[in-house]
């Protein structure tokens, strides 16, 4: 079935449970008793302050503990909760939370599902993860399903009935699901939101942007993501990971507050990079030598938007290259760029048809890191892993609006499974679903935006 005809079976009663499948693994939320439908849209969506926001965390491997360490200097949240399959890693939290002066927190070590008594039994306002992705929608599910707020590291889902569940989820729940983009907090990108909303690059029409990195290492390694990260290239070819780009631009580009994504087309090209790694690193009769890739080592999406506007998103993770997320914003009065260097053209400023220096607009930075800047040093990624955790615990803590919130998470995340629909297809045009039912023509200022230092 397509995932909207598989939608619209689930919906009428013929199916139970969630009808998630990722390629060959068991179902991520089968086990999960849930209802769909039945409550309010979350556009603007608030909730009364919380004092103080008690957080549970699940899954503190690499991602997760860079979290944890972020959550333990922020002002106003406790983690007291924390659950992962590795009980070394549970007791490793614990030890961090006491030594900062606060309680033991619980700990949840019971296997793969145990996340799921953490949201039963805890009494908690947030429960945050940062698990390997089969295990993102499961957990924000069961979250929400049990009165939490939750917060996931990225994508929020893999395909677009998850997307539809975390949605509808979110809604009967009135509960936050925010999809955690630390890209969009970044210094750059945060400067290029702030000019084009100032106008300098008049009307949007066209964005580029990606996940090009190579992971091969990453990928083949004995520890950490290479646990699970690989079995992904086998089991799926589309744009795997297109939140750390699209988060930015869509942004810049107004999705869900004025506009929204309308259709995409995806192609791939061969698969050898994984395949050839292992060829090259690992003797003959290593198992590692005869697996099959499906994950087309470079994908090319271009997506439409609804007002007009193209964006193209690419994921290349499996071949030679130099880190980018080719950030490039195009208008009617200008363009900037992100890679390879940072670079501005806005008619009436640049000379001639040349390039400028984007340091040169620094008067643009946004406030948010103006002010944030020297809490947010040594922190993740440049600082901005700092940012978007204050961002969240200050959303909680004040009762405003998350900067990301339900809808911003499935319309970028359902890339992957729109994608990897058209490139089965030969790259023909599939349709996003209107996961926010209309909400997007109504125009809206980001919540990130609001924030004037």
């Amino acid at each position: 079935m397509s995932d909207l005809n598989r939608r619209d079976f689930i919906r009428a009663g013929a199916v139970a449970g969630v009808g998630a499948t990722l390629a060959g693994m068991a179902s991520s939320c089968s086990s999960m008793k849930l209802t769909r439908g039945g409550g309010a849209n979350m556009i603007g969506f608030k909730v009364p302050p919380i004092e103080n926001v008690r957080i549970g965390y699940v899954g503190v491997g690499g991602m997760g503990s860079a979290h944890v360490r972020n959550l333990l200097k922020i002002e106003g949240c406790q983690i007291t909760a924390v659950c992962d399959i590795v009980p070394a890693k549970v007791e490793r939290v614990q030890k961090w939370v006491q030594d900062a002066g606060f309680p033991k927190p619980a700990g949840y070590t019971r296997g793969d599902w145990d996340f799921k008594r953490l949201c039963e039994t805890e009494d908690l306002d947030l429960v945050y993860t940062a698990t390997p992705w089969r295990w993102h929608t499961p957990v924000l599910l069961a979250a929400m399903e049990n009165g939490k707020h939750g917060a996931t590291e990225v994508n929020a889902a893999f395909n677009v009935e998850d997307c539809w569940w975390l949605v509808e989820t979110a809604e009967k729940t009135q509960r936050h699901c925010v999809l955690m983009e630390n890209c969009c907090y970044d210094r750059t990108e945060m400067q290029i939101l702030n000019m084009v909303k100032q106008g300098l690059f008049g009307e949007l029409l066209h964005g580029e942007c990606g996940y090009l990195h190579d992971l091969r290492g990453v990928k083949f390694a004995n520890g950490g993501e290479g646990l699970w990260r690989r079995n992904w290239s086998m089991t799926h070819d589309c744009n795997l990971y297109p939140t750390h780009g699209l988060g930015p631009i869509a942004q810049c580009m107004d999705i869900n507050r004025g506009d929204a994504f309308d259709y995409l087309v995806s192609v791939s090209s061969n698969s050898r990079g994984l395949f050839d790694y292992a060829r090259e690193h690992y003797p003959e009769g290593d198992p590692k030598r005869d697996e099959v890739y499906k994950l087309g080592d470079v994908n090319t999406s271009l997506i439409r938007t609804k007002l007009g506007k193209t964006i193209v998103v690419k994921h290349d993770t499996n071949v030679p290259r130099p880190y980018s997320r080719d950030i490039l914003v195009q208008g009617t009065k200008g363009i900037v760029r992100k890679y390879p260097e940072e670079k501005v053209h806005i008619e009436g400023k640049s000379a001639g048809h040349g390039w400028e220096e984007l340091s040169k607009y620094k008067e643009y930075e946004h406030p948010l890191w103006t002010a944030m800047q020297e809490r947010a040093k040594g922190a993740g990624h440049g600082g901005m892993d700092f940012i978007e955790d204050y961002r969240l615990i200050d959303a909680l803590r004040h009762g405003r609006p998350t900067d990301i919130d339900v809808y911003d998470a499935v319309a970028w995340s359902a890339v992957v499974g729109l994608s990897q629909q058209s490139v089965a297809k030969n790259g023909r045009p599939v349709d996003f679903p209107d996961f926010i039912r209309g909400g997007w023509k109504t125009p809206r200022e980001l919540h990130v935006m609001e924030f004037k230092g």
